[in-house]
């Protein structure tokens, strides 16, 4: 098929077929990005939920749910050497209008995440109690956290494939139809939560098991929903079992762009633990408001995912069609949009920071300590848009190695040695963990902004 053929669009804007590489760039990041961001919004949503059922089971089954997080969030980085591969090499092959090359790393995309849930399936049932214990937490956390963390691993399989449905539509330029399927299915595990962790109607009472559960029953209905478009020709990528074969070559270009974005997101994990472990000797409450500001920071920020998914096709696909000057004027444009709602949230949480804690719990001392780590977390949101577009564009490109290089040396420079020194040796006292965090954000701000102002990933190659 010609490359005039492949960029045939239909007339709607918002078709999974529009050509994103033409018209008025902020007009296409709006429309490509604010499915992405609903769709970030209702999963993040759905975590939330969990928190407010699991939290009438006490501080141990919120801290038990918020560490059980952090592991899924840890097994799940593996994917970020697929989803950095798939989404660099699917939207330039889409914006040069080559669909057979885009066919065979969706294909690739689908066999290397099956691989990786058979795997997570097998070690993470028999693992789970491991993992939580090795926090020095209390037993009741450890207990709290193994019975959500068995249930999500003997899903995992179903999770892996959900996730590569949705970025494979994304690369392609579709974003109105994995937001379609998140939505369905976060539906479905926002209105079952409570009836299997609180035991409502003829559910049995499941607690913390039965918040893993919904999560579970719901992924397997979003990866059956995910293979019905993109098998049955209802988004911009159609496979067919033919490209479900590996291809040697294809996979190790997508690892060689995918395998710094693994490890960045790798060390984001293992400082995750780190920042556990410091907090650990503080008490439970420390560590469930730890917990639990991550999570309402998680859904502050879901329109940071969402546009910086949206600045990583349009990079990505404009780069494709050689036009680099397009992509950085969608860069700076998502930086803009990002940056004003964060200023938004900033006076908002500087105003009802307890308000917004006291909704999951009613516990004062936990809410005294949540709701000045949400405080602290603002200063951060100063430079949280600009960092997000910058990190986004530089990935985008397939440029992946500086954006490691940089996580690398935010974390073990900045953050961890910092969260250790201002929580032990100064009057911050835990507090100090949380300012760490900021000195972190903003280094990364600084140094991203300088690396796209030079310019190299406009010239990389994938």
């Amino acid at each position: 098929m010609s490359e005039t053929a492949n960029k045939t669009i239909p007339s709607e804007k918002s078709s999974p077929r529009k050509d994103w590489t033409k018209g008025p760039i902020l007009r296409n990041l709006l429309l490509l990005s604010w499915p992405m961001i609903v769709m970030e919004a209702t999963y993040m949503i759905s975590q939330l939920v969990d928190m407010v059922w699991v939290g009438r089971s006490g501080s141990a089954a919120i801290a038990g749910l918020g560490i059980g997080l952090m592991i899924t969030f840890m097994v799940s980085t593996v994917d970020m050497a697929i989803i950095a591969g798939t989404r660099a090499m699917i939207s330039r092959f889409v914006g040069a209008g080559d669909q057979a090359n885009a066919h065979k790393v969706a294909g690739q995309a689908y066999i290397l995440a099956f691989t990786w849930g058979v795997i997570v399936t097998i070690g993470g049932y028999y693992l789970a109690e491991p993992l939580i214990s090795m926090f020095g937490v209390e037993p009741s956390v450890v207990t709290e956290g193994s019975k959500y963390l068995r249930v999500m691993f003997l899903g995992w399989i179903s999770m892996e494939m959900l996730v590569m449905g949705l970025y494979i539509m994304q690369s392609s330029g579709d974003s109105m139809n994995p937001m379609k399927l998140e939505v369905i299915i976060r539906v479905v595990h926002v209105v079952l939560c409570p009836f299997l962790v609180l035991g409502l109607w003829f559910f049995p009472q499941m607690g913390i098991t039965g918040a893993a559960l919904s999560n579970v029953i719901s992924q397997i209905l979003g990866a059956l929903i995910g293979f019905w478009y993109i098998f049955g020709g209802h988004t911009r990528i159609k496979l067919s079992l033919k490209d479900i074969r590996f291809v040697p070559g294809m996979t190790w270009r997508m690892l060689k762009i995918g395998i710094p974005s693994l490890i960045s997101m790798a060390q984001m994990t293992a400082s995750n633990f780190v920042v556990t472990w410091i907090i650990a000797p503080f008490g439970t409450a420390a560590l469930a408001a730890h917990s639990m500001v991550n999570n309402i920071n998680g859904f502050i920020i879901t329109p940071n995912i969402g546009m910086s998914s949206g600045v990583s096709v349009l990079v990505g696909q404009n780069l494709g069609a050689k036009q680099p000057q397009r992509a950085v004027k969608s860069t700076w444009l998502g930086a803009a949009i990002l940056q004003g709602f964060l200023v938004v949230c900033i006076i908002i949480i500087l105003i009802w920071a307890r308000g917004i804690v006291s909704f999951f719990t009613d516990d004062p001392e936990l809410i005294n300590i949540a709701s000045t780590f949400l405080r602290i977390a603002t200063a951060g949101y100063l430079v949280m848009g600009f960092s997000s577009a910058f990190m986004s564009c530089i990935n985008g490109a397939g440029d992946t190695l500086p954006a490691m290089l940089i996580n690398i040396g935010m974390i073990w420079i900045v953050q961890i040695p910092l969260a250790y020194v201002l929580s032990n040796f100064t009057g911050l006292d835990v507090y100090g963990i949380r300012w760490a965090l900021v000195a972190a954000a903003v280094s990364s701000a600084v140094i991203s902004f300088l690396y796209f102002k030079f310019g190299k990933w406009k010239v990389k190659r994938v």
